[in-house]
């Protein structure tokens, strides 16, 4: 398998742009899958640069319902004439941070090859998209401020919209996540995978040392490779590298690697 991420919070690849959000071009020993779409055309500018077809990508998965991650979808659907995108049937409700509405644009919803999932599916063979429901929230998931707005006002939100991308291939289990927002903790008690890629979501944390130590000894425990991104966090990130050391990296725009 090989992923070449076309969004994320940084490039240093020249030429290649970043922003605020993720997308990841994921080919299997069968399948072209876009995961994610970041919050503009920028993965497809970047893609271009990449020389990777975006028109060929057989299907689009939406991890959940924030503009950084689904911003750029009326541009995939725009350029690619044939794939179906798996979006929760949550994603659609209206998220919050302190700074504003941060969900999708509802519009979105109303594009005829959107697919509306609600349990785990096998999209094909060993490829499956795994819902938030599956797992319950028993560790602290770092993502406080959040919220979502039901008919009786805001409450935090328990991103039930978050899904997963699961994929069994030459015998590893592959784990990838937009932003790990139910917490990724107990998204890796569940899946237990030997590769993760994705955001953490650990920035709106801090630096808070002790939590962060307590993160990465757990992470630890896990056979796990650890490819992380986006809402990780740099400084998160370094203190994470610490005690995982070679077992975790940090993936930038324009950046190919093989799993």
């Amino acid at each position: 398998m090989k992923i070449t991420v076309l969004t994320e919070n940084y490039a240093k690849s020249k030429g290649i742009l970043a922003e605020h959000g993720l997308s990841l071009y994921v080919e299997t020993e069968n399948q072209k899958i876009l995961f994610d779409m970041g919050q503009s055309d920028v993965f497809l500018k970047n893609a271009e640069k990449l020389g990777v077809d975006v028109g060929n990508v057989d299907f689009a998965v939406l991890s959940h319902g924030h503009y950084d991650h689904g911003g750029g979808a009326f541009t995939f659907l725009e350029k690619n004439e044939k794939a179906p995108l798996y979006v929760s049937e949550n994603a659609f409700g209206n998220f919050f941070s302190k700074n504003g509405y941060i969900g999708l644009d509802k519009k979105l919803s109303l594009e005829k090859r959107i697919v509306l999932l609600n349990k785990e599916t096998e999209i094909f063979k060993n490829v499956f998209l795994v819902q938030g429901n599956a797992f319950e929230m028993k560790e602290e998931n770092f993502s406080k401020g959040l919220k979502k707005e039901i008919d009786f006002g805001m409450i935090t939100d328990d991103f039930l919209h978050e899904q997963y991308l699961l994929i069994n291939e030459k015998g590893k289990k592959i784990l990838i996540s937009g932003c790990s927002h139910r917490g990724i903790l107990n998204i890796m008690e569940h899946f237990n995978p030997d590769v993760f890629v994705g955001g953490l979501h650990l920035s709106s944390l801090g630096y808070d040392s002790k939590k962060l130590n307590y993160i990465a000894e757990k992470l630890s425990r896990y056979n796990t490779e650890y490819y992380t991104c986006h809402c990780t966090g740099i400084e998160q990130y370094g203190a994470l590298k610490q005690i995982l050391k070679d077992r975790i990296q940090y993936i930038n725009c324009g950046q190919s690697f093989e799993i």
